[in-house]
């Protein structure tokens, strides 16, 4: 009985008529608000509870928030990527052209975040005068993404879900980030959490080779499902997240095992400048 109640809940909480631009509008415009509500949350509570918080910089406590922000999409992004993957007949029987309210849903409030972190991140770009040009544009190709998903309401959501679902490493990305702003460095629970968030990476990777090949196994019906403009922005970011931004990452998640360092720097300091690793005082552990 209970089971079948939420089943009703949910299906309610899904029953929009998605074809109607008021309706994917809202919502896109609730997830916006939602995870703007976590930011706000998170700062507020991080400054009444921590004292190493309080510490931080602007820049640092932005980031702080963002991470966490992101964190919740990823768990969010995770139970409905891994539900198409895995579970949901429709996604299973057609990886291109099926969608189903749940998946309107998801991606719809998954919009809203990206547009909300998309405006975070290059607000704080000019304001802290800071550039993390591999940040920027993998923000920029997922929001061109979902961008051509709200437009086109006949795109199919299987590769849309696929794509949130490289969010799975954020939680642990959020899980790095805290421990290294409050001293927790080279601790056991840092060193464990990094060995998860490789992990993930190298997930992410392989979950990148599935979303190729449904692509070449249905090259043609991809194209026109999607949309020619639609299908170039999604086949460059899915280029470029395979060949360079998720390799780089890796790259940088296997280096921080091995000496723990700042995940919050640009990409012309990487390149040109130190090497992001924090001083000595930074490890010390701080009361929280």
């Amino acid at each position: 009985m209970n089971l079948a109640y939420a089943g009703e809940t949910l299906s309610v909480i899904f029953d929009w008529d998605y074809v109607l631009w008021e309706v994917r509008l809202k919502l896109v415009t609730a997830g916006f608000f939602i995870y703007l509500g976590v930011f706000l949350l998170a700062h507020w509570l991080a400054s009444w509870i921590s004292a190493s918080y309080r510490t931080l910089s602007g820049k640092d406590k932005v980031f702080s928030n963002i991470a966490i922000t992101r964190g919740l999409l990823g768990i969010q992004s995770c139970v409905a990527g891994l539900w198409a993957l895995l579970i949901d007949p429709v996604f299973q029987a057609d990886k291109v052209y099926s969608q189903q309210k749940w998946s309107w849903f998801h991606c719809l409030i998954a919009s809203g975040f990206i547009l909300f972190e998309n405006v975070v991140v290059h607000v704080s770009n000019i304001v802290f005068r800071t550039c993390d040009v591999f940040l920027v544009v993998h923000h920029l190709f997922a929001f061109g993404g979902l961008l051509g998903l709200i437009i086109n309401i006949k795109s199919g959501h299987y590769l849309p879900l696929m794509g949130l679902l490289l969010e799975m490493s954020t939680p642990s990305i959020c899980m790095y980030w805290l421990l290294l702003r409050t001293g927790y460095a080279n601790t056991l629970l840092w060193k464990a959490n990094q060995w998860v968030l490789i992990h993930m990476q190298h997930c992410r990777m392989v979950l990148i080779y599935h979303m190729w090949w449904v692509c070449i196994s249905n090259w043609n019906d991809v194209v026109e499902n999607l949309g020619l403009p639609h299908f170039i922005v999604f086949f460059m970011g899915l280029s470029t997240l395979t060949l360079i931004l998720n390799p780089y990452w890796i790259y940088r998640s296997t280096q921080r095992l091995f000496g723990p360092v700042d995940w919050n720097f640009s990409f012309f300091t990487a390149v040109f400048g130190s090497s992001g690793k924090l001083n000595s005082e930074t490890f010390e552990k701080k009361r929280i």
